[in-house]
């Protein structure tokens, strides 16, 4: 029984297909190997990438401009349905199954944890979050309280409850932008960017001395 294809062209087109099969496998095994690892604690913030098909410049714009691989997070909660990840994403602050919120990612994600001094906030920390449920995503990244996005989420939450700041607000002007001025521009319906804008970066939410790194991608601990 032959095996193999006769021609080259189709022996080509079966490697390609067996590397792309086992890409896929690899994949899985290590998403799966990644979320067996991480114990979730409630008021964990995740870091992720997000899908990024062609198109999307707007995740592009926030990892280049940040100068991080996560373009999103979100903080995990319990639900009557399990673990779940509470974020400011599209179309609205909702939240999210935690098995649905890893596999939607490109492959890396950050857990950190609220230093153990801290941890009796995260009940008060958490309710406030849940009370922005529903309120639309802010694609101008303005810290406004009609509109929210993912960073901002924690952050304004954080502030209400211990009157603290949760990470280093950034300017946009302080931050890689040129390269993505076409997308601002777009987002913004005008050529004038604005430079004076403050914003909480997912990178500098992780970076809050009120966390501690839990794990990268599920391989790692510190």
């Amino acid at each position: 029984m032959r095996l193999m294809p006769k021609t080259v062209g189709a022996r080509r087109r079966l490697m390609m297909l067996c590397a792309a099969l086992i890409a896929i496998v690899s994949w899985n095994c290590a998403w799966s190997w990644a979320s067996f690892r991480y114990r979730p604690v409630e008021g964990d913030l995740l870091f992720q990438s997000l899908p990024n098909p062609p198109g999307l410049d707007l995740v592009d714009a926030i990892e280049g401009a940040s100068e991080s691989p996560y373009s999103h997070c979100g903080a995990v909660v319990r639900t009557d349905e399990g673990w779940a990840v509470l974020e400011g994403m599209v179309p609205h602050v909702k939240e999210t199954p935690l098995d649905e919120w890893l596999r939607r990612g490109r492959g890396r994600f950050s857990v950190y944890r609220l230093k153990h001094s801290l941890r009796d906030h995260i009940p008060e920390w958490i309710a406030e979050m849940r009370k922005e449920l529903g309120k639309p995503y802010d694609f101008y990244y303005e810290m406004s309280d009609h509109s929210i996005y993912c960073s901002e989420l924690p952050f304004d939450a954080w502030k209400r409850v211990t009157g603290d700041e949760m990470g280093s607000l950034v300017r946009l002007g302080d931050l890689k932008w040129q390269k993505y001025r076409e997308v601002i521009s777009a987002i913004e319906g005008t050529e004038q960017i604005p430079l004076e804008r403050e914003m909480i970066t997912p990178k500098h939410l992780a970076q809050a001395k009120q966390l501690e790194f839990v794990m990268a991608n599920g391989l790692k601990r510190e």
